[in-house]
């Protein structure tokens, strides 16, 4: 009898277990980040996200590493704050000297709110 088992009153398992595919899932950069970022939402567990998307929680927190390190670029989520650069709608060149009161004001407008800054500032260069 060839049975290698210890024990040869041990039945062999009747479980059989069969891999389809050609090896390593290749993971997009995209995919990666989000899967990443929501394992960083507050309450989620790694284990949790990774079994949802059919990683492993190994591979979870090296996109988490990465991103860190920014090797990853992470979407923003909604209610994530973010700067933008102000642009002037009407921009004085750079020879011509304001004329009038040297007070002047800057408008921001952002969703529906209004910031107006007044003052007066010297164009020391």
């Amino acid at each position: 009898m060839d049975d290698h088992s210890d024990d040869i009153r041990r039945p062999l398992s009747p479980r059989i277990e069969v891999y389809a595919g050609a090896g390593r899932k290749r993971w997009p950069d995209d995919l990666k980040a989000r899967i990443a970022a929501e394992s960083l939402e507050p309450g989620a567990i790694v284990t949790d996200v990774a079994r949802r998307h059919g990683c492993r929680p190994q591979q979870v927190h090296d996109w988490r590493r990465r991103a860190r390190l920014g090797q990853l670029v992470l979407p923003a989520s909604a209610d994530t704050l973010s700067f933008v650069p102000v642009v002037s709608e009407s921009a004085l060149p750079a020879a011509t000297e304001p004329t009038g009161s040297p007070e002047s004001s800057i408008t921001v407008e952002l969703l529906g709110a209004r910031v107006e800054v007044r003052g007066t500032g010297t164009r020391d260069a």
